[in-house]
């Protein structure tokens, strides 16, 4: 079955979102709809849409005159089975102690390393990232400076990897939170086959906003993985939910972007220890 995209940009959250709508009302029909704010502090917006017929693109010609956008870009994409794709391309990724791999190289697990399980169609959060592997490698030198944290939290979890991990290590039960309950799902069935039911409880959550988190604190460990503006934005309830001396592992920052967040951070009592660059991004580690 092909699968035709039409993307555009625009300035501005509010005609984005708007556009994104009134793409709803295209025949044929799209599969489905993006709205991303381009991080580079342009303001710009993309809005995109899938088909699995040619889009009408007089229809959307009308749409990007209406809305201020840029003309439409339509394209065919080539009919590609992705998972056997990302199985021939996802080498494992060792980081530190820690070993993720996809069940096609289960035959090549490390004697005596942590090996987590996350299969190439759920590639979100597999480690071949350079924020995931950046906080894997953050709580590998906690454990190797002999930390013990007790109390841990995965906030925007993806696959759980990192909950797993710091689960995996450390004798008690970690939380994994994120927004989307299609994370959290895949959060629960990642920890089924690593064999850790019971050690990871997954949770939708906005945040810290979940009263089985809000009981669960203070945290002596907050993993966030997510981007630049929501870690601004969360600062403060770091602050609030976080233990005295407590440890947080912040990643899915562009290296331009580390500076901002740190001192966001150090304005919320919560201080840098150290940081890692791999390839463009950063991974920092902080102790309130």
């Amino acid at each position: 079955m092909p699968t035709f995209t039409a993307l555009t940009t625009l300035m501005g959250k509010d005609p984005a979102q708007a556009l994104g709508l009134a793409m709803e009302e295209l025949m044929p029909e799209p599969t489905g709809i993006g709205v991303f704010e381009i991080e580079d502090d342009s303001g710009l917006w993309e809005v995109g849409g899938y088909f699995t017929e040619e889009p009408d693109q007089a229809g959307l010609a009308l749409l990007a005159a209406a809305y201020g956008a840029k003309p439409f870009t339509v394209s065919e994409l080539p009919e590609t089975d992705w998972v056997a794709k990302v199985k021939r391309e996802l080498t494992p990724v060792t980081a530190g102690r820690f070993f993720v791999y996809g069940s096609h190289d289960a035959d090549k697990i490390p004697e005596g390393s942590e090996a987590l399980l996350i299969e190439a169609a759920m590639a979100f959060g597999t480690g071949h990232h350079g924020t995931t592997q950046g906080c894997l490698r953050a709580l590998d030198r906690l454990a190797n400076d002999g930390v013990v944290c007790e109390n841990v939290i995965d906030v925007g979890c993806g696959t759980a990897v990192l909950a797993m991990a710091a689960a995996r290590i450390w004798p008690n039960p970690a939380l994994a939170s994120d927004i989307d309950q299609v994370a959290v799902d895949v959060a629960e069935a990642n920890v089924r086959v690593n064999d850790m039911e019971g050690r990871v409880l997954c949770l939708e959550a906005a945040g810290f906003e979940n009263p089985v988190i809000k009981d669960k604190a203070p945290f002596d460990l907050v993993f966030a993985n997510i981007l630049m503006a929501p870690l601004i934005d969360l600062a403060p309830d770091m602050n609030r939910y976080m233990a005295k001396g407590g440890f947080a592992i912040l990643s899915g920052i562009l290296n331009e972007q580390a500076d901002a967040v740190v001192d966001v951070y150090a304005q919320n009592g919560i201080n840098l220890i150290h940081r890692e660059e791999i390839g463009e991004w950063t991974t920092l580690t902080l102790r309130k």
